[in-house]
């Protein structure tokens, strides 16, 4: 028994996670008594910068900024309270086998030039794609900080649900067409609608694949692309960025601007169970044995977690409880930061190229689709690629508070690891499979390592609590989307359990760090306020 004192609120948070900090400022902003409860020892969730090696830091989970949305950080004032984020000179280049390369600028005219030498049919192409893609984005923005239409829902469900149809009806074939397309396709038939050449299609299908443990040729993975074009940076649409020192620091920005109302924040302090009773829910317990007694409670973590850990089984009806034990989890991700002596030397990357300007930008191997589908292949079959899809990021090249003086930090993202492994044995040999794909297109790589942190599907479910090391906390797919995310008929931040919300990337619309969830929780809570 625990001889701590119990605790009332008005909301007790799970987890301090980038989308829970979001919803308790909106909600302490709005005078509400909150208190956030993480079970690690930094504030963050996935969205964290730390040392992982003496002298070295890095955003050792979430890498990159794009999709963090401009009203969060209006609201929260993130740039006033320490934010900076910078562009990078290059979205991303994707080496070849052959010493080619294909890197995506910035600047479309020059982006368009580049594609032009490999395809000029895919250069004309280009216009007509990115229309479309601004097209259908523009429609997700448009939706994304209001609540789905909920199934089963009241009147405001139900006008919403009119006033979508008749944005619908204004659309002609064409654009309803390309909307089903987006939604059903893979993002390897939804390319070849535009471009030819197999190294262009590959480049823009990496997006799809992104986060996403399936083959480019699986249905659904246009839409994952899709997922990862809405974003801006500094307002220019679709560009990438780099949080200057690292991204702990959104989440830290984040944390002062809740503080700063009042917010209380308490570190390892891990949550057991959500107390309920008929009424629905009454607080939480620690680990420790400590109880909160809070009006509301809100989960910033994977629905699976609330449904089949946090809650008793009779807490919720039969239906959704066997519905939640089959929500699908596992992204294929395996993360990786290591600290250089040096800059990597790419042999693609020749006079011609400006080597520093195309280092700070995401450096791919995924050099066509067929290699993309046989690392999900291999996969599948063997529980990790040989030859496995790997993004690498070296952040110091645009913010040298990371790493010493003439040292460097790099991100690897790599994809296409089964979260069914067993990592324990077989970590090593996946880091070799991730070190040998780098080394093949930057010789000596290796021996610019001196340090390295590694992060298996096993390892980030440990560290930041991702379900099976999902780091989208469950499949964007259309079962897994919109009103159905996480489950059909509490697709609006409720659950079955009176009082108990969601928060997290398990909701509308998933995953990233965008704040959306946060944003729109908060204000789902807040209606129900007034009928407190």
């Amino acid at each position: 028994m625990s001889n701590k004192k119990n605790i009332t609120c008005d909301v007790a948070m799970i987890g301090a996670g980038h989308n829970g900090l979001v919803c308790a400022y909106y909600l302490a902003r709005s005078g509400l008594d909150v208190r956030m409860y993480e079970s690690r020892d930094v504030v963050g969730g996935a969205a964290v910068t730390e040392e992982f090696h003496p002298g070295y830091r890095n955003s050792v989970a979430s890498y990159t900024v794009s999709l963090l949305n401009p009203k969060v950080i209006s609201d929260m004032r993130l740039y006033d309270r320490g934010l900076r984020v910078v562009e990078r000179d290059v979205n991303n280049f994707w080496p070849h086998p052959d010493g080619n390369v294909l890197a995506f600028l910035t600047d479309y005219e020059q982006l368009k030039q580049e594609i032009a030498l490999f395809s000029a049919h895919d250069a004309e192409a280009l216009e007509r794609y990115f229309d479309d893609i601004a097209f259908v984005a523009d429609l997700i923005r448009d939706e994304l900080l209001t609540a789905p239409v909920n199934y089963g829902g009241g009147v405001r469900d139900w006008l919403k649900a009119l006033q979508l149809g008749r944005r619908a009806k204004k659309m002609d074939r064409r654009q309803t067409q390309l909307l089903l397309d987006i939604f059903t396709q893979s993002v390897a038939d939804f390319l070849a609608g535009y471009f030819e050449h197999d190294a262009v299609k590959a480049a823009f299908a990496f997006d799809g694949v992104v986060g996403n443990y399936a083959s480019p040729y699986s249905a659904g993975s246009a839409y994952v692309l899709l997922h990862h074009a809405f974003g801006e940076v500094n307002g220019k649409k679709g560009v990438w960025g780099h949080a200057i020192g690292g991204m702990g620091s959104i989440t830290q920005a984040m944390r002062k601007a809740c503080e700063e109302h009042g917010v209380e924040i308490v570190t390892s302090a891990a949550v057991a169970t959500i107390v309920t009773n008929e009424g629905g829910t009454q607080g939480i317990t620690l680990t420790d044995g400590q109880t909160i007694q809070a009006e509301r409670v809100v989960a910033n973590t994977n629905p699976w977690l609330v449904y089949n850990k946090f809650l008793a089984p009779d807490a919720v009806p039969e239906d959704i409880r066997e519905r939640m034990k089959r929500y699908r989890n596992g992204s294929g991700t395996f993360r990786m930061n290591v600290a250089l002596t040096g800059l990597p030397q790419f042999t693609c990357l020749n006079q011609s190229r400006t080597t520093e300007q195309h280092l700070t930008g995401g450096i791919v191997i995924a050099p066509s689709l067929k290699y993309m589908d046989q690392a999900y292949l291999d996969a599948r079959q063997s529980g990790w690629s040989s030859q496995p899809i790997v993004e690498m990021l070296i952040p110091s090249t645009l913010d040298p508070t990371l790493a010493p003086e003439g040292h460097h930090v790099a991100s690897l993202f790599c994809q296409q690891f089964s979260p069914d492994t067993d990592w324990d044995t077989h970590r090593d040999a996946a880091v070799e499979a991730i070190l040998n794909a780098v080394e093949q297109y930057a010789p000596g790589f290796r021996d610019l390592i001196v340090g390295q942190q590694i992060l298996s599907p096993q390892d980030l479910e440990s560290t930041f609590g991702l379900v099976r090391g999902d780091i989208m906390h469950g499949h964007l797919s259309l079962d897994q989307m919109y009103s159905a995310r996480p489950v059909l008929g509490y697709g609006d931040y409720r659950t079955p359990v009176k009082n108990l919300y969601l928060c997290g990337s398990g909701t509308h619309p998933g995953g990233g760090v965008t704040g959306v969830p946060g944003h729109n929780a908060a204000h789902e809570i807040l209606k129900d306020r007034k009928r407190w």
